[in-house]
């Protein structure tokens, strides 16, 4: 039974503009910039935390902050994540958004959507996996090379360290449009302790989306990649930072996201300033997350949407840090 289409209205859409790249049509700067426009974004628990464990597919997302969601895959060229989210959930990355007399509509198939809306968007952002050792072993029967074959999606460029790709995975990804993007040796960092793999420098992989052509790169995850990108040797990098937050914990084991403490130096952690027409909500006190990880119906996400900044420049009046978070469903 297909899922019935969720509604993005304009009025969310709106409130999110300040926070998107400009339009191609309307941008003057986007062919100055040598690196593409990024956005991170992703969705956590209280706590922080992206999954109840390595691996673990866990919906923390509700059907507002999932229309969203592909609502921002319609405003970018580009849609990223790291091998481990690849492997993980099997994901489509492609966008499902359509349009209706009620504003945007978000399904997962056309054959849910109402009458208003049977068209499924033409633009659909380019999927962009960050694997640098080549662990995701994609097949014909992964959902995104379903997708592209079926020509719901495009197929994915590959980032990785590996100069001669296996050739029959090579063949596979170019009969539906994708390729293997190879970034020299020096690029990739040494594996730090507990990591399996090597990481490339943030700078290098953007170079090579802008490169091919892409103005703006939306990315999703998963928590190494969320890590790295709000590390303070990255964060400059990052344009603007979109938050779902899931009114539950989902405690000690989990996938955290945090900005890495610093070991010396004066507090001026990476944190955000606050979109200018964030609310505060109060918290829902039902668990947004069953304990196998699926998601409860009927209970509203909260957004938490700026730009990443150093403390001290986002810095509020009463000489306190941080965001406020605001209800989508409820603006």
């Amino acid at each position: 039974m297909a899922e019935a289409p969720l509604v993005f209205l304009s009025a969310e859409a709106e409130r999110l503009e300040p926070r998107l790249p400009p339009s191609s049509a309307t941008s003057t700067s986007s062919e100055e910039r040598t690196l593409p426009w990024v956005t991170l974004t992703f969705a956590t628990s209280l706590d922080s935390a992206l999954s109840l464990g390595p691996g673990i597919r866990t919906a923390l997302s509700g059907p507002q902050s999932k229309a969203m969601t592909h609502y921002l895959r319609s405003r970018h060229d580009a849609i990223c994540v790291g091998v481990g989210t690849a492997i993980a959930d099997d994901p489509g990355l492609n966008c499902r958004l359509a349009a209706s007399s009620q504003g945007p509509t978000v399904s997962p198939d056309a054959g849910s959507l109402p009458g208003s809306a049977s068209a499924i968007t033409t633009h659909q952002p380019r999927p962009i996996v960050i694997d640098p050792m080549l662990r995701w072993e994609f097949t014909s029967q992964s959902k995104v090379m379903q997708l592209a074959g079926a020509g719901k999606g495009l197929a994915p460029y590959i980032i990785t360290a590996v100069a001669e790709p296996p050739g029959s995975r090579k063949k596979l990804l170019e009969e539906v449009g994708g390729k293997y993007i190879v970034l020299d040796q020096p690029n990739a960092k040494e594996p730090t302790a507990g990591a399996g793999y090597r990481r490339f420098d943030w700078r290098a992989i953007l170079a090579a989306v802008r490169n091919e052509g892409m103005q703006s790169i939306m990315i999703e995850g998963g928590g190494e990649v969320i890590n790295s990108l709000l590390s303070a040797e990255s964060a400059e990098l990052v344009d603007s930072v979109i938050i779902t937050i899931a009114p539950t914990w989902l405690g000690p084991g989990s996938v955290f996201v945090s900005p890495p403490l610093r070991p010396t130096g004066p507090p001026d952690q990476t944190s955000l300033i606050p979109g200018p027409t964030s609310a505060s909500k109060q918290t829902e006190a039902a668990s947004a997350v069953t304990p196998d990880g699926k998601r409860r119906p009927n209970v509203p996400d909260s957004l938490v949407e700026g730009r990443p900044v150093q403390a001290s420049e986002g810095q509020q009046p009463d000489g306190k840090h941080g965001v406020e978070a605001g209800d989508p469903s409820g603006r």
